[in-house]
C-alpha cells in the first residue's frame, strides 16, 4: 500500500511539474500572438490613414545641387514611393557606451503619405528569452513599447512633443530608404550648406524635424542633428546625434544603404546605439 502511495503521489508531482512547463511553454507563444496582433492591428491603421486621399501639391523649387544629384543618383525609378516594408537585422544597445550589444531582427513599415512608420523588432537579451519592441509614429503621435516575451510589458512611452520630433526625426533620417519622400513635394524643404552639404526640414502635425545630410558621390553618407530628443530617466533630453548610411545597392529601382550605424554624441563621449544591415526591401507606390 505504501508504494502504491507513493507511487500516486509521485504521479501527481510528475502531472503538476508537466502542467507547469507546459504552462511556461506557453508563455512564449501567447506572448507572440498577443504581439502580433497588435502590430497588425497598427500597421493597418498606419495604412488606412495613409489611403485616405490628401492634397499633394508640387512646389517649385530649386534644390540645392547635392540634393538634385542625390536624386539623380538613387532614383531609376522616379515613382512616388507610397508604402514601404524593410526587413532588417543587427545590434544594438539599451544602456551606455559599456553595456554590451544585443542581436536583434525587426520588419520596419514605412509610409509616406502621410509621414508614418512602425518599427517592429525582436531583441535577445539572453538566450531563448526574446524581448519585443515596438517603435510607432502613426497621425502625428510617437509611441514606444517594450515587452518581454512580447506579454510582460517593461516599460512604455505615450505621444509627448519631444518624443513626436524625435520620431519625425527619425522617419526623416530614414527616408534614405525610400527616396521620394525626400523631394520638396512631400513638404520637405532643402536649404543648401556648401557644395556637399544641405539642410532638410519636414513639419508634420505639430512636429518640426531638421536634419543635415552630408553628400558624397550623389550618396547620402550621413545625417545630423544638433539636437535629438533622448529618453533619459523618466523625461527626455536634446542630445547630438548622428545616422551613417553606407553600401549602397540597388533594390527595385533605387538605390539605398543596405548598412547603418546610430551614433548619439554625450558629454562623455560616443555612443554606438544601433547597427543594422538591410536584408529585404518592398515598394508599394
Amino acid at each position: 500500500m505504501r508504494a502504491i502511495v507513493h507511487g500516486m503521489r509521485v504521479d501527481r508531482l510528475l502531472s503538476g511539474v508537466g502542467a507547469v512547463v507546459a504552462g511556461a511553454a506557453l508563455v512564449p507563444y501567447l506572448g507572440y500572438r498577443k504581439w502580433s496582433w497588435e502590430t497588425e492591428r497598427r500597421v493597418q491603421a498606419l495604412h488606412e490613414l495613409a489611403d485616405r486621399p490628401q492634397r499633394r501639391e508640387r512646389t517649385p523649387t530649386d534644390l540645392p545641387e547635392p540634393v538634385a544629384d542625390y536624386f539623380d543618383t538613387v532614383l531609376e525609378d522616379e515613382r512616388p514611393i507610397g508604402r514601404v516594408r524593410l526587413s532588417q537585422v543587427g545590434k544594438l544597445r539599451t544602456g551606455d557606451a559599456s553595456s554590451p550589444w544585443r542581436p536583434f531582427t525587426a520588419t520596419h513599415h514605412v509610409t509616406t503619405n502621410p509621414p508614418g512608420f512602425l518599427w517592429d523588432a525582436r531583441v535577445e537579451f539572453v538566450p531563448f528569452v526574446p524581448v519585443r519592441v515596438r517603435d510607432t509614429y502613426c497621425g502625428g503621435d510617437g509611441a514606444g513599447e517594450v515587452a518581454l516575451f512580447g506579454l510582460l510589458s517593461l516599460g512604455a512611452s505615450e505621444a509627448s512633443p519631444e518624443l513626436n520630433e524625435a520620431e519625425l526625426m527619425r522617419y526623416l533620417a530614414e527616408a534614405v530608404w525610400y527616396p521620394t519622400a525626400l523631394r520638396p513635394e512631400t513638404g520637405v524643404e532643402w536649404t543648401a550648406v556648401d557644395a556637399e552639404t544641405a539642410e532638410a526640414t519636414l513639419e508634420h502635425g505639430g512636429a518640426s524635424a531638421t536634419l543635415t545630410f552630408t553628400f558624397e558621390d550623389g550618396l547620402v553618407r550621413r545625417v545630423h542633428a544638433d539636437a535629438r530628443y533622448r529618453s533619459v530617466d523618466d523625461g527626455f533630453e536634446p542630445t547630438p546625434w548622428t545616422g551613417r548610411w553606407d553600401d549602397y545597392e540597388l533594390r527595385h529601382g533605387v538605390r539605398v544603404p543596405t548598412t547603418g550605424d546610430v551614433i548619439w554624441h554625450l558629454d562623455d563621449g560616443d555612443l554606438h546605439a544601433w547597427r543594422g544591415r538591410l536584408r529585404h526591401v518592398e515598394y508599394h507606390r
